[in-house]
């Protein structure tokens, strides 16, 4: 099984919104998905993206590959300081 990390468009028209999960890479954009372990609001300025990057890090020790979209947020997320 082939497992990916990707975008799942769940925003109404002209409002997009995604959420970031884990599914298999058979199963379409919108349907069937393992794990959520984030989102992401393009029209919201600043601080747009929210993910577990433990869980990110975990899907990705295992084998899942992420979307060039996600690896972009993963790679921006781990470099941002973590605020206690």
């Amino acid at each position: 099984m082939s497992v990916r990390i990707r975008l799942k468009r769940v925003g109404a028209k002209n409002a997009p919104y995604y959420r970031i999960v884990v599914a298999d890479a058979r199963s379409p954009r919108d349907g069937r998905f393992i794990e959520e372990i984030g989102s992401y609001q393009p029209m919201k300025k600043g601080d747009n993206c929210k993910m577990n990057l433990d869980r990110a890090k975990y899907w990705v020790s295992h084998g899942a590959q992420p979307s060039d979209t996600v690896a972009s947020f993963i790679k921006k997320l781990s470099k941002a300081p973590v605020a206690v």
